[in-house]
């Protein structure tokens, strides 16, 4: 059978809705850095990424189109105000551009796992290529500036070990063990990604229009930093390093480059998509105090999303994905 033939299920129309808006709201905010970055090495990267966004955006419009969907609006230049003073260093834009690249490469094997049609495949396949090539770039001139912060390190042991004791699971009265190198995959992971939200939710609420906006932003912020003070207390518990913060990346520049529309979204983007992270840190954690605190966290980000849920919807600012047909209405319309 030609897979080409196939009509595209409503799995692969909702991986491709989500991939484009996603994908223009960070490339909104690449365009800006790419005005601003002065280090050329760092600006060579940022054209790469916006150079093959445009080439992504482009197929993607082009499955929309065929199968007879609108394409999404997303965002785009209306959304971007060039000319307007500095607001984040060039170290910070090459750190934001990593941890968005970690989210393309997650989501672009998402995708792909629910791709049936050939031609998806391919541009799924096409897609985690360029965005591996990103990954490398990325890490190795973060390497090259001094900028990346690697996890902690743990000394060998001499044989492998095995679990004795029930014990193992404790860790809210101090009398449980240390941390294994596979609950520190989730604790550092999800520090950096707490560290970046908190960092855009500073930088947004200085410059964002809307008293609600800067309101929702600042809670954001304190959200954050609550749980970046809940792991980093784990961690230094153990007499282990925690990432440095990047506060001193934002300048105090008041005038926005962005629409509000696209700082809410960002925001509401990266707690949501957190949740897939803590999840994932509750899924492995061994140790009662690090489920205690993935438990409140997921419970806080909920909190969060439905008051972003709130004010995205009363501003018209939350584009419909598509939604399978409704039955009584199409009935009701006869």
């Amino acid at each position: 059978m030609d897979t080409e033939q196939l009509k595209l299920t409503s799995s692969e129309i909702g991986s491709l809705w989500g991939e484009y808006v996603n994908g223009t709201a960070v490339d909104v905010i690449n365009k800006y850095m790419y005005s601003i970055i002065e280090d050329e090495a760092i600006k060579a990267i940022f054209h790469d990424a916006l150079t093959t966004f445009e080439k992504q955006k482009t197929q993607m419009i082009t499955f929309f189109e065929n199968e007879g969907f609108p394409v999404p609006i997303g965002f785009n230049e209306s959304d971007l105000f060039l000319g307007k003073q500095r607001l984040f260093t060039d170290a910070f834009c090459l750190n934001y551009l990593h941890v968005m690249t970690l989210h393309g490469l997650l989501g672009h094997i998402s995708a792909l796992s629910i791709s049936v049609r050939k031609d998806l495949r391919d541009f799924y396949d096409s897609c985690d290529n360029d965005a591996k090539k990103m990954y490398h770039q990325t890490i190795e001139l973060l390497l090259d500036k001094g900028l990346f912060q690697r996890d902690p390190l743990f000394y060998a042991y001499e044989h492998p070990q095995f679990v004795s004791s029930t014990d193992f699971k404790d860790g809210l009265f101090g009398k449980g063990r240390a941390l294994a190198a596979t609950e520190i995959i989730s604790i550092s992971f999800n520090l950096k990604k707490s560290i970046m939200a908190k960092t855009l939710s500073i930088a947004f609420s200085q410059v964002a229009e809307s008293k609600e906006v800067r309101k929702f932003l600042t809670e954001s912020e304190k959200t954050a930093d609550g749980q970046i003070k809940a792991l980093a207390k784990i961690l230094q518990a153990d007499n282990l390093p925690v990432p440095k913060s990047m506060e001193t990346e934002v300048t105090i520049s008041t005038d926005s480059p962005f629409s509000d529309k696209l700082l809410m979204y960002h925001m509401g983007f990266l707690f949501q998509i957190a949740q897939t992270y803590h999840g994932a840190g509750l899924a492995t954690a061994m140790r009662t105090d690090l489920v205690t605190t993935y438990e409140a966290t997921i419970l806080q980000n909920l909190m969060v999303t439905k008051n972003w849920f709130n004010i995205m919807v009363k501003n018209n600012w939350l584009e419909q994905p598509p939604l399978a047909p409704n039955r009584a209405e199409i009935a009701k319309e006869k």
